[in-house]
Formats: C-alpha cells, sequence, structure tokens
C-alpha cells in the first residue's frame, strides 16, 4: 500500500496573507501525523511566499514521521538543507512568477547541476528525490545522476481538459512509474491530486507514496484537518 506525505505549505500561505503568526504550519505538521499521514512535506521557497526558514527548523525538530524539503538546486538551499538535514529532500524547478510549481525538472538541460546537487546532498547523509515529469528520458536520467527516488508530476493528469487528454497522461504516469522501479528507483507521484483523481491510481504499485498538499488544506477549511487528512488515508488505502 503507498503511503501519503501531505504538504502544510497552504497553511503558511493563510498566514503570510496577514503577515501574522497564524495559523502555524508547525500544528498543522502535528495533526497530519496524529491523522495518520506517512510524512510531511515543505516547499522552502526563494521568495520565501509561504514556509519560512524557521517553520522547517521547527519541523525538524518536531516532526516524527519524516520530513521531506522540496527545494531549488541552489547553493543557498543546498546549504540550508545540509544544515537541518530532512528525511528526503526533492529537488523542484523554481520560477519567481509561477503560483506553484509547473512541471518537472529539466534534467537534459541541468545535468550537470542538478547532478552536483544530489552527490552533494547524499553525501549529508540522506536521500535525493528528484520531482520530474511523467516522460521516460527524464527517468532514465534520474537513474544515471544516481537519485535515490523520482516524483513524478500528476499536473497533466489532473488538469487534462478531456478524457483522451487525462487518458493519455495517465498511459506517461504508468509508464514512468514502471520504468522508475524497474531501474530500482523510489518511486513518488504528487501535484494537483485530489479526492477524485487518486482512485485512478488503484492498481499502479509501483508508485511508493503520493504527496498531496493543496486539495487536502481546502477540504480542511471546511471540515477540518484532521479529518480531509483521514478522508485521504482512506482513499490511498483503497488503492
Amino acid at each position: 500500500m503507498p503511503g501519503l506525505a501531505v504538504n502544510v505549505d497552504h497553511v503558511a500561505t493563510l498566514r503570510e496573507a496577514r503577515r501574522i503568526n497564524i495559523p502555524d504550519p508547525v500544528t498543522a505538521a502535528g495533526i497530519v501525523e496524529l491523522a495518520g499521514a506517512d510524512g510531511v512535506v515543505v516547499h522552502l521557497r526563494e521568495d520565501r511566499r509561504h514556509i519560512q526558514d524557521r517553520d522547517v527548523e521547527i519541523l525538524r525538530k518536531t516532526v516524527q514521521t519524516k520530513l521531506i524539503l522540496e527545494m531549488a538546486a541552489t547553493p543557498e538551499m543546498i546549504d540550508f538543507a545540509l544544515e537541518i538535514k530532512p528525511d528526503l529532500v526533492t529537488l523542484v524547478p523554481e520560477k519567481r512568477e509561477e503560483l506553484t510549481t509547473e512541471g518537472g525538472l529539466d534534467l537534459e538541460g541541468n545535468k550537470d547541476t542538478v547532478s552536483e546537487a544530489v552527490k552533494t546532498l547524499q553525501k549529508g547523509g540522506f536521500p535525493v528525490s528528484l520531482f520530474v515529469d511523467p516522460d521516460l528520458d527524464q527517468i532514465k536520467l534520474a537513474h544515471r545522476i544516481d537519485a535515490n527516488f523520482v516524483e513524478i508530476h500528476t499536473g497533466m493528469f489532473c488538469d487534462a481538459e478531456t478524457p483522451k487528454e487525462r487518458f493519455e497522461a495517465f498511459e506517461r504516469i504508468v509508464n514512468s512509474a514502471k520504468l522508475a522501479h524497474k531501474l530500482k528507483l523510489g518511486v513518488n507521484a504528487g501535484h494537483g491530486l485530489g479526492y477524485q483523481t487518486i482512485k485512478q491510481f488503484e492498481g499502479l504499485l509501483e508508485i511508493d507514496e503520493f504527496s498531496i498538499g493543496h486539495s487536502i488544506i481546502a477540504r480542511a477549511v471546511l471540515v477540518g484537518l484532521d479529518r480531509a487528512v483521514r478522508e485521504m488515508i482512506a482513499l490511498v488505502k483503497q488503492l
């Protein structure tokens, strides 16, 4: 059965809208863990639009499951990760103008930079995942770079506007997950997944863990965070 890691970035988004100290993503992470999630995810962005350094520092001391840090492969972020020592680092592309991460890493165009970042982080004592589009060439490159995991970008599937587009996007995810598993990479998946789209993944046993944030936090506004997490865990268990 795959696991569920919950991204609490958008608790911090709500906090930063008023630039005060509530709601607290650290408190949210505790609720997420009590509800049964397998891990907590945060993305420390260059512009610090939601999660702040202090959040990650406290989370490192308080998270009891595993702390997954999403970040760009920049010297500043690498130094921060080496100091914090999360349980897993996921390297992601990052653009200041984007609302959320819009696609996977371009491993072909940034092979040297990403490869060096992976080696440096692994020497720090923790595994590294690469956030990639569902593309077989990207999976092969992730393997050559010696990443420990890939996280397959599910956004094209979740945002598809027609059944044909959704079918084709999901087929790419399936093929990518199977290849990654065959190459002995850990396989995570995330971006845009919700309470309906997650059901499509039934039987795709190659995926080790789903990373889901926005849909859970959005539902939590209406029904509470504990319930929102437990409902998603129940759906993941059915896969």
